[in-house]
């Protein structure tokens, strides 16, 4: 017993400091290598029609800001689809106002709540473009998002499926709100960045991503029966040989929760996505073809084994430990080391993000990142698995709930 908890023990302080130093070189790899200093010339293009999907669930705060923005995007062909799924509030009325004032807003209304990736399909069906552009109600695309996620497809071969777009966060104004700052450019800048130079994507952002419309058909669309749209088609369309590219420089604004009950939902609701993917496509496992998507799919069980080996050494410490002396010299040091690369990680995300985005004097509130997120994600992930297996026994339309969007005050 003795022995497998010390190797739990080692598992539980490398496994991280590993990770750490792989996510910090693979970011790193990108900014220099496919990211600095390759500016893009828009002059001359003949941009395509763009479809920009909006799908939407009680939205009535946040929906019509995002339309205004759209209409004034700096695009020169697009139109703007917004599906109502069945909302409580005036988010139609709203949609209705919008379409009968721009003539490239379409408003849809589906009077039954039947999910996000239900709403997308109606819009895919009602779209003219050739490129879908997904943004969530609560988003501003940045003025050159779009020319940056379509600029991929025109210079990029015909198996180019998505490009996933830069997530920022909106509301900067509580501690949960700044604290996921840090964590976007830490954790889900850094991760993207290293994964695209892998050559594959866990998954695209669902608040800011464009498609080509023949890739998502040649897949059948979005899965309606996942909780996580965005994770369930990323491994669609790689499963069918199509590639996802990662444009730091397609910025998008969002809002985030500044609540730990709001974040506790969100979070939930991605874990069980994440845990859904992996246990639909053990099978390209079996697929020597899919061998670059293999490291992907072993971190996600590795990081899930973590979540549980963490929970359950820290437990047995707290038990086991002769003296409060000898459970704090073993606490202090594995958190000392991971707390000290984890801030040499969120230091370099950092700094390759406030290209776009000046972040830098979020650092500090770094210190507060290990502290939260590591307990409140290692019990995340553990109550999602129960809802993930649960989900995948009884299928059916993954419907959705109001999120928390926070404060909209827009820096």
């Amino acid at each position: 017993m003795n022995k497998f908890i010390s190797l739990l023990s080692e598992f539980v302080f490398w496994y991280p400091l590993v990770m750490s130093l792989f996510w910090v070189a693979g970011s790193s790899l990108f900014f220099r290598y496919r990211e600095k200093g390759k500016d893009v010339n828009f002059e001359g293009i003949d941009w395509p029609l763009i479809s920009i999907l909006i799908p939407c669930y009680n939205e009535e705060e946040t929906i019509e800001e995002t339309i205004q923005y759209l209409v004034e995007l700096d695009y020169p062909l697009k139109e703007i689809i917004a599906v109502n799924d069945g909302s409580k509030d005036s988010t139609f009325k709203i949609l209705e106002k919008m379409a009968n004032k721009h003539r490239e807003v379409k408003a849809i209304d589906c009077r039954e709540n039947r999910g996000k990736a239900n709403a997308l399909h109606i819009a895919c069906h009602a779209s003219k473009g050739e490129f879908l552009v997904c943004i969530d109600s609560d988003a501003i695309l940045a003025p050159k998002a779009a020319q940056y996620l379509i600029y991929h497809f025109l210079h990029s071969g015909e198996r180019l499926g998505a490009v996933t777009g830069n997530p920022r966060i909106r509301n900067r104004d509580t501690l949960l709100s700044r604290l996921q700052i840090v964590e976007y450019s830490s954790i889900i800048g850094a991760i993207k960045r290293t994964q695209r130079m892998l050559g594959k994507i866990m998954t695209v952002s669902g608040v800011v991503v464009a498609f080509r419309k023949k890739a998502l058909v040649d897949v059948g669309l979005w899965d309606r029966d996942m909780i996580t749209e965005d994770i369930a088609v990323s491994w669609k369309l790689q499963e069918r040989f199509w590639d996802i590219r990662y444009e730091p420089r397609a910025l998008c604004w969002m809002l985030v929760p500044e609540t730990l009950k709001g974040i506790w939902n969100q979070r939930i609701r991605w874990a069980q996505g994440g845990q859904e993917v992996i246990m639909r496509y053990w099978h390209l496992l079996l697929d020597f073809r899919h061998r670059r998507i293999w490291p992907i799919y072993l971190e996600q069980w590795v990081s899930l084994i973590w979540s549980f080996s963490w929970v359950f050494v820290t437990i047995y410490y707290l038990i086991t430990a002769n003296s409060v002396q000898e459970l704090i010299i073993w606490m202090t040091f594995s958190s000392f080391s991971l707390v000290f690369m984890s801030l040499i990680q969120l230091w370099m995300s950092i700094r390759l993000d406030s290209t776009y985005d000046n972040i830098k004097k979020y650092y500090l509130w770094a210190a507060w990142y290990p502290v939260i997120y590591w307990v409140l994600n290692a019990m995340i992930v553990m109550f999602a698995l129960p809802k993930a297996i649960k989900s995948r026994i009884k299928g059916g339309y993954a419907t959705w709930t109001s999120p928390d969007r926070g404060n909209r005050k827009l820096e």
